[in-house]
């Protein structure tokens, strides 16, 4: 052991000769070159010969927040803690590196055995909810603090056993308010059309309504972590639109969702393993409504405005494992969809199954790319598919539709608080009785992120859909001539955490669908502001 300890300072000792040597390149070096040259001395465990490299990029003009911060941190490594607190203490006022400086410079006063002043630091990390990481890092020193084990060297030691001291019990609670305004409260087309699906072929003139409205949201999940690494858990998620207008109700709906299940996760090695498994119930409440003029459908003289209502309940899997570089997962699901009867229309009661897998692979620690494949199927029970002429005849077998899909997404990070991504999928249905209804889809997405400040985040997303029917006919009708369609969805969210548990937000979204069938084209965009609340 006295050997290896020898050898090891004799090196550190040449890599500081080494880092002294006035060769021409050393004198060339600029203060940023002296500084990376000091990062990648510290990556080798050369803490004196990184320290070194800091110092003349110091001496060269350099002083910025990220210096004194690396510099802080190779000094503790180097166990001189007097001189790490001054450089970590000048790096705090960096917003980037606050949340960081302030656990390494807990971890730092509890190697010279200031536990009140540790205490102090990993509080601050703990208390903020920016990075989930350190934040439960800081809960483990804080733990060990308290039962006064061994002290905490280094992120490796806590990485490996911090799931050793979660709490027994864990309460998420998530609520949203707001108030907004919807510019086609029942997505009616914006042009008077000659409905072909209609024998008497009569000029429709939709009325497009605008309001006010109230969105709603709230979970709650409550989780019991019995083993180490496992927690099992019962939630509850309730989301819907309610437009307080008497004029507009039928456009309210509501999804009450219950689920029960189990989580496991296990970082080890440097590899992350996810479990996920549960059992949901969901029960929906709309209204069956006519979108040319937003009252409720009826047939036959019957009202069958409870159509849309239904309950979907089943199970749901999946698994992944993350690694430094390549990661995989797989996902399934099945569930059954019960709607309520109405009248001697057919229902839309059906199986639904999805099995799903992806790879991903991290080019470097800022890019990454994803490729995924889905199956999915739709099997109704009491809907007779359509013939090649667009006639859905009694006595035809039920409607199947089954799904493939191939996605890809690509990921770029740009500095610490911004990134953004693009996706592709092509997706292509089949009509499994005579092809009626088959479709090619190909979808064009988009996503960006920014946050500037440890309060305030920015989204936006955008999805560009383009739909070919081989088959279909606009109205059902072979007059009309082929179907098409095509969609634009996008969303901008901004977000403004004014404490701990309550955000301010405001979102604007955009709807889009054009075709020659004119029943289901429309534009909508929603607009609305509101209050979260998170424990």
């Amino acid at each position: 052991m006295q050997n290896k300890i020898f050898i090891t300072a004799i090196l550190a000792l040449m890599a500081a000769i080494a880092a002294l040597m006035p060769t021409g390149t050393a004198h060339a070096m600029s203060a940023e070159q002296y500084f990376a040259d000091g990062n990648r001395l510290f990556r080798d465990d050369l803490y004196w010969a990184a320290l070194l490299r800091y110092s003349q990029a110091a001496e060269g003009g350099l002083d910025s927040p990220l210096l004194h911060y690396n510099t802080g941190v190779a000094h503790y490594r180097a166990k001189q803690h007097i001189r790490a607190r001054e450089h970590l203490l000048r790096a705090v006022g960096d917003p980037t590196l606050r949340i960081a400086a302030h656990y390494n410079l807990g971890l730092n006063a509890y190697a010279l055995g200031e536990l009140d002043e540790a205490l102090r630091w990993f509080r601050l990390a703990r208390d903020q909810d920016v990075n989930p990481k350190l934040q439960k890092f800081a809960v483990v020193a804080i733990s060990r603090i308290r039962v006064q084990q061994e002290q905490p060297t280094d992120f490796e030691v806590l990485v490996e056993e911090r799931e050793e001291r979660r709490d027994f019990t864990e309460l998420e609670l998530h609520a949203t308010v707001g108030y907004g305004n919807d510019s086609n409260i029942f997505r009616s087309p914006d042009q008077p059309y000659l409905d072909l699906s209609d024998p008497t072929r009569p000029v429709v003139v939709p009325e497009v309504q605008s309001g006010a409205f109230v969105p709603l949201s709230l979970s709650a999940k409550y989780q019991i972590n019995s083993l180490p690494f496992e927690g099992f858990y019962g939630a509850y998620r309730l989301a819907g639109r309610y437009y307080p207008d008497k004029e507009f109700e039928n456009a309210n709906e509501y999804l009450h969702e219950l689920s029960v299940g189990s989580e496991y996760r296990r970082e080890e090695n440097g590899r992350d393993r996810r479990v996920y498994s549960a059992f949901k119930i969901a029960q929906n409440d709309e209204v069956y409504y006519d979108p040319d003029n937003g009252l409720p459908r009826s047939s036959g003289g019957v009202d069958v405005d409870n159509r849309m209502n239904y309950v979907r309940y089943g199970p749901e899997f999946s698994a992944r494992q993350s690694g430094e570089k390549l990661s995989f997962g797989v996902r399934a699901k099945g569930q059954l969809w019960n709607y309520e009867e109405a009248g001697d229309l057919p229902e839309y009661d059906h199986e639904y199954f999805l099995f799903s897998a992806y790879g991903q692979f991290k080019f470097t620690s800022t890019s990454l790319l994803r490729v995924t494949a889905d199956y999915y199927s739709r099997r109704y029970g009491d809907r007779p598919a359509f013939d090649l002429d667009g006639q859905q005849r009694v006595g035809n077998p039920n409607i199947r539709y089954d799904y493939v899909a191939l996605s890809m997404r690509a990921r770029q990070r740009l500095g610490r608080n911004m990134w953004f991504g693009f996706d592709i999928q092509r997706t292509e249905r089949t009509d499994q009785y005579v092809g009626y209804n088959d479709y090619t889809r190909d979808s064009f997405g988009f996503e960006f992120h920014w946050s500037p400040s440890g309060r305030l985040d920015f989204e936006a997303s955008g999805t560009y859909n383009l739909y070919d029917f081989p088959n279909a006919f606009a109205f059902h009708e072979p007059t009309a001539g082929r179907k098409t369609q095509e969609s634009v969805d996008g969303a901008l969210l901004a977000s403004y955490r004014v404490t701990r548990h309550i955000s301010i937000v405001a979102e604007a979204e955009l709807y889009e669908r054009v075709s020659n069938d004119i029943r289901i084209q429309y534009d909508r965009t929603r607009y609305l502001i509101g209050v979260r609340w998170q424990q």
